[in-house]
Order: C-alpha cells, then structure tokens, then sequence
C-alpha cells in the first residue's frame, strides 16, 4: 500500500479589521504546539498572514496555509481538533462571508 503524500490546503478569510487579523494570526501561531492529536502535535506546517493587495485577490486579504501528513488529519483538524474550534469560534464573528477553501496532494504537479 502505498504511503499517502501530504496534504497542503489553502484557506483564505476577508477580515475587515486590521486588530481582528493579529488575533487570528495568534491563533495560527499557537497552532503548531496547541494542535493535538493522540497526545502530540500532528500539523506539519502552518503559515499565515495578511495578504498584499491585488484586484485579483477579490477582496480575500488574509491567508493560511496548512500542510496535514494525511486527509484523515485534515478532517481531525476539522471535525475535532480543540485548538482549530477556538480559531473557528473566533473567525466567525470577524470574517466577512465564508472562508474559501482549497487543498491539494504534495507533489501532484511534479
């Protein structure tokens, strides 16, 4: 059987406030140590940030991007993970619109 490749998926927010963005990006800071699976951290990486301005960026302006070692942990991180129902709890009182997400297999363009 062969071993799955990671997962990157891509979530992008429209947040109006400047000070809410920091918030969130907090959250996504604490991600990596207070994301907890079986007893230890299971996100292989996160990055997140304000976006830069672009017309093309359709008034998105906060993204994050998250890698997973499996689809199974990308739906853990969704359905139970503690640490991602916070940053969720606290995002939807301060996006605009639903968050649009996307995720992808590593390697699949190589």
């Amino acid at each position: 059987m062969a071993t799955p490749k990671p997962i990157t998926r891509v979530t992008l927010f429209k947040i109006a406030s400047s000070s809410d963005a920091e918030i969130l990006l907090s959250h996504y800071r604490g991600m990596p140590t207070n994301a907890i699976k079986d007893g230890k951290p299971y996100l292989l990486s996160v990055t997140a940030g304000p976006t830069f301005e672009d017309p093309r960026s359709q008034g998105f302006n906060f993204a994050a991007i998250s890698k997973f070692k499996s689809k199974e942990d990308m739906a853990y991180y969704d359905e139970e993970c503690a640490a991602h129902a916070a940053l969720k709890a606290f995002a939807k009182g301060v996006i605009q619109g639903p968050p649009q997400v996307v995720y992808l297999e590593d390697g699949t363009a190589e």
